[in-house]
């Protein structure tokens, strides 16, 4: 079995934490409680996690079907990541999630799965982003990584409101322009680690 180093979970918590952006995504939260009339954070949690481990781990597996080698993904998701960043840092808008919906039945037990599970929580960016972090770290110490953040995410959904109140509309800004600085950062770090395995320089 793979050991797990605090240092490597503590990296892949915070591009996951980035990636999936609990905290920015409170209005959104708030949008979807509205329509629904509750929401239920337990499954929504439940469903995220079960999406994000079975790409963690047969994720390599529908990559090497296709033919794409984990450092190659690895460039392209920094390249996804990077985008995100700047949409976190710059408060622009550059990948559209269709998180309306339509067609599905009222019944808020349905919304809580979509779109608060996928694409809100559990989207392309944070499935992109576990596959990138297999070219990092390894499946024990990524996994470790998920189910802290789905604690986080758990916590959030149950204290949305409160935690809207407390760092008010300004706050959310801050804290997710101060996250998309960081996931710029670590984005440029796998892209340059990664690139070189590609294209070593002799």
């Amino acid at each position: 079995m793979a050991s797990i180093e605090l240092a490597h979970v503590g990296k892949a918590f915070l591009v996951l934490f980035a990636v999936i952006d609990i905290i920015g995504g409170i209005p959104v939260i708030l949008q979807v409680r509205e329509k629904a009339g509750k929401i239920y954070p337990a499954r929504a949690t439940l469903v995220s996690l079960g999406i994000m481990v079975v790409f963690l781990y047969l994720g390599e597996t529908i990559l090497s079907v296709v033919g794409i080698d984990v450092r190659s993904f690895a460039v392209a998701g920094a390249l996804v990541l990077f985008f995100i960043a700047l949409e976190m840092t710059l408060g622009i808008r550059l990948f559209k999630e269709d998180t309306s919906a339509p067609g599905l039945s009222e019944d808020p037990k349905v919304y809580s799965i979509v779109p608060l599970a996928f694409p809100v929580i559990a989207g392309s960016g944070t499935i992109t982003a576990i596959l990138s972090l297999r070219a990092e770290f390894s499946r024990p110490e990524i996994l470790v990584a998920i189910c802290l953040n789905m604690i986080v995410v758990v916590v959030v959904l149950l204290l949305t409101n409160r935690i809207e109140r407390l760092l008010g509309r300004v706050g959310l800004i801050v804290l997710r322009k101060a996250f998309g600085v960081i996931l710029l950062a670590i984005s440029v770090k796998l892209f340059a680690g990664n690139i070189t395995y590609l294209f070593p320089v002799h």
